[in-house]
């Protein structure tokens, strides 16, 4: 496919990347960034880029690796040597599913949109990285996937293994489904689990909650920002397209959490393990 028939290039023209429509369009989702750790671009893909999005992700949603467990928010094993109250031994039912990247075609409106040779640098310089701090998720299993989530299942609070995700709204569920956000919990020096136990605890002080519609692009500092999807209501499935980027350059997928999302691991998973800047639970 081509961009132009899956994303509405009138508005967000990333395919030129020297025009002053785009360059307004950085600053500004450079300032909602900086407020809050997540900027919207409401309808980036157009009716008929989300219709083509659709039937993709239906014909995928049966591939998606479908998990019913318990999770902490760093989807790392319990720690026995560590309080009981502690975020770490923390754990929460986890029912949703995850379409593996290498389902999705190279032709595809998913993979047009993240191979396409704008997408990467205005992403980059949204979020104010250098290019040598800036590169595609190197993991054959979650680069681009599609999560799939069905009637009473959502996603508990949560920190990604990158620390960019950027999310594409496809297809909404009848109800439920909101994301919920707390921008700059932690940072890359500073776990603050005190603060990661209060919103465990339920204090709603400083969550913010979107309503995507579908077509709509989010830019999220993930790493850094606890998150939740609530439960989905209704029988229709809500899809969601994720697209990654990391700071290192061949940073891939814990193995734990690999196997907990995707339900396998590869060898490029165990070579690759580490690899990344901080030393933050993953």
């Amino acid at each position: 496919m081509d961009l132009h028939e899956i994303v509405d290039l009138g508005r967000y023209p990333v395919d030129c990347p020297d025009s002053a429509a785009l360059r307004r369009l950085k600053l500004d989702l450079q300032e909602e960034l900086a407020e809050d750790g997540c900027a919207v671009l409401p309808g980036f893909a157009h009716a008929r880029g989300v219709a083509a999005l659709v039937a993709e992700a239906d014909g995928a949603a049966g591939a998606a690796h479908r998990s019913f467990n318990r999770t902490n928010a760093y989807f790392t094993k319990d720690n026995p040597q560590l309080p009981a109250a502690h975020p770490v031994r923390r754990f929460f039912e986890r029912s949703n599913a995850f379409v593996p990247a290498d389902n999705f075609a190279q032709t595809g409106p998913l993979r047009t949109i993240y191979a396409h040779p704008g997408f990467l640098p205005f992403i980059r310089e949204v979020l104010g990285e250098p290019e040598s701090r800036f590169f595609r998720y190197d993991d054959p299993l979650a680069d681009v996937i599609v999560n799939v989530v069905e009637k009473g299942q959502g996603f508990p609070w949560h920190f990604d293994t990158n620390t960019y995700t950027v999310t594409l709204a496809i297809q909404n569920g009848e109800g439920g489904g909101a994301f919920e956000y707390v921008p700059n919990l932690r940072s890359p020096s500073d776990e603050n689990f005190a603060g990661v136990a209060r919103v465990l605890d339920g204090d709603r002080r400083h969550v913010r909650q979107l309503e995507l519609q579908p077509g709509d692009l989010q830019i999220f500092r993930g790493r850094h920002s606890l998150h939740r999807v609530t439960g989905v209501e209704g029988d229709r499935k809500r899809y969601v397209g994720i697209f990654s980027f990391v700071e290192v350059e061949g940073m891939c997928g814990g193995v734990e959490r690999t196997r907990q999302l995707y339900g396998r691991v590869l060898p490029h998973h165990i070579e690759r393990a580490g690899r990344r800047e901080d030393q933050l639970l993953d």
